[in-house]
């Protein structure tokens, strides 16, 4: 059976919430979560009781009814035995719901509300004509439960639930990979999801391991649980319906990543190439121990199809370092990323060895040259920063016999970085406040200063001054795409500097790493228009 797309609804009252069940048919869901935590209050709220009734009865699509208490994370905040006595009258109704949501703890906790939750669904035993199944369900937003398996199975024994279900917030990827594991051992359909934003991977691959439905918000701003994707981002971004156990999973590794327009461009171009592919963001905080756990866990894990990845902050160093230390399979080193000494892209190709590159060289000099020409022997360039960026551009620009100064606050990790990549007698280091007018004709920025949801996305990381009375053919290029004009490029195109925006390098570099994930050249046309269209929309919230 093909996994469901559930749109969760919390009910306020019964016309809005059936006005969202039918946008939700519109937007292509399968099935409606109906939250009645704010419309029934307990004991005597027949009104209330009246308008959860209303609900199946008059929904455009199959529905969950949920009434989650305050200590399972919802809003209920009456007595069990009247919660439970609500089920009994949907399940006794001319118009029942598919299924209720019963939380495992009040299963176990009392044999009396376990015998009501039994009379108000369908099982084996069941002596009366019942239509509702019961989804039995188990939660933690503070992290993975104690004693989980244990819990699964003891709720694997009972015969009654149709479909087991557990969810918790993810405090790594890592924590997806034993999710999609309860999925695939279940005795029964399962849903098994991670919340925040390490648990997207649990809600757009459920097909891929069999899942029974996963969760998608009709906006931005109803989501039920930390962590959900839209519909819209579900079916058309991550192009769920195309999601089977054959598909291969690509993503973009850093830390952050929740600005990165990849997803929006790869699964475009997955999609145009017909490459059964998705393409995800992959967030792993800083350290090199987060990075190796991650990215092994990752290729080991059976079933998961790990292809490929887009390496960025701060990962691009962690990334070669890796492919020189892992032990436990093979791995090619592209000869430019081993003296950059920093990666930013990884291809897994099954029964070929790892093979590790860094495109950041190419998507710099393309650009520079369709705007300068080709040949950049003699011109004054200015590279700001010192990490995995930088250094390719150093690389580059140099074997392209550019003058490269390299431009840091802390001019001895500049200096560092110049001697790691075999370059300390033809660059030079210039503290970063010691820049002047008219000492450059090319600037390269490779920090992150100016990148939306960064810590400095307001600042940049020259004082605009430099720009004073700079030659007609001076050019400033930044390697922050989004925004696509940064404070750098901005403060630039006031002096009247040229200007190049990181969309152009990203467009460069993400063509290399498709060709090597699909075998195909990238439709370039599509993937700028889509990056521009990505960076065009307002953040999402």
């Amino acid at each position: 059976m093909p996994t469901l797309v559930c749109v969760p609804i919390m009910a306020d009252d019964v016309a809005a919430a059936l006005r969202d069940a039918e946008a939700a048919h519109d937007l292509g869901a399968d099935i409606v979560e109906f939250r009645v935590d704010r419309i029934f209050h307990g004991e005597g709220d027949t009104e209330g009781q009246r308008d959860v009734l209303r609900l199946p009865a008059e929904s455009p699509l199959p529905c969950i009814i949920t009434c989650r208490p305050t200590y399972e994370g919802g809003e209920y905040d009456g007595d069990d035995a009247s919660r439970i006595s609500l089920f009994e009258a949907l399940g006794a109704s001319d118009t029942p719901p598919a299924y209720i949501d019963v939380e495992y703890e009040v299963f176990r906790r009392s044999a009396n509300l376990r015998q009501k939750v039994l009379l108000s669904v369908d099982h084996e035993h069941q002596p009366r004509d019942v239509q509702t199944r019961l989804i039995l369900s188990l939660h933690d937003f503070d992290g993975r439960p104690a004693q989980l398996f244990n819990l699964l199975s003891q709720m694997r024994g009972e015969a009654a639930p149709r479909v087991l279900k557990v969810a918790f917030r993810a405090r790594s990827l890592r924590d997806n990979l034993e999710l999609f594991d309860i999925v695939a051992e279940s005795d029964r359909p399962a849903i098994a999801l991670g919340m925040g934003e390490f648990g997207l991977m649990s809600r757009v691959l459920a097909p891929k391991f069999g899942a029974f439905l996963t969760f998608a918000s009709l906006r931005d701003t109803s989501a039920t649980a930390p962590g959900q994707p839209t519909v819209r981002e579900l079916l058309d971004l991550y192009r769920f319906r195309t999601i089977s156990p054959t598909t291969g999973l690509y993503g973009v590794v850093g830390w952050p990543v929740g600005h990165s327009i990849g997803p929006q461009v790869h699964n475009a171009g997955f999609e145009a190439a017909g490459h059964d592919g998705v393409y995800m963001p992959m967030p792993t905080p800083e350290g090199w121990e987060s990075f190796k756990a991650t990215m092994l866990t990752l290729l080991d894990a059976p079933g998961l199809a790990l292809r490929g990845c887009s390496v960025t902050i701060p990962h691009k160093e962690h990334l070669l370092r890796l492919a020189r230390e892992d032990d436990t399979r093979a791995w090619e080193i592209d000869p430019v990323c081993a003296q950059v000494g920093a990666a930013n892209t990884l291809v897994a190709h099954p029964g070929e060895p790892c093979r590790i590159f860094n495109s950041d060289v190419d998507g710099m000099l393309v650009p520079l040259r369709e705007q300068r020409g080709d040949d950049l022997t003699g011109t004054r360039c200015i590279i700001l920063g010192a990490g995995g960026a930088a250094r390719a551009a150093v690389v580059g620009l140099a074997a392209a016999g550019a003058e490269v100064v390299v431009a840091a606050r802390v001019p001895e990790k500049a200096a560092a970085m110049i001697t790691d990549v075999n370059m300390g007698d033809t660059v030079k280091v210039q503290p970063l406040d010691e820049l002047r007018p008219k000492m450059w004709d090319v600037v390269i920025n490779c920090t992150p200063v100016g990148m939306r949801g960064g810590p400095a996305e307001e600042a940049s990381p020259v004082n605009p001054g430099i720009f004073e009375g700079a030659a007609a053919d001076c050019l400033v290029f930044d390697t922050v795409y989004n925004p696509i004009e940064t404070p750098l490029l901005r403060d630039a195109s006031t002096a009247g500097v040229h200007t190049i925006d990181g969309v152009r390098m990203f467009v460069g570099q993400a063509s290399a790493q498709f060709r090597a994930w699909t075998g195909q050249d990238a439709p370039l046309q599509l993937f700028a228009r889509i990056a521009h269209e990505a960076l065009a929309s307002p953040p999402q919230g």
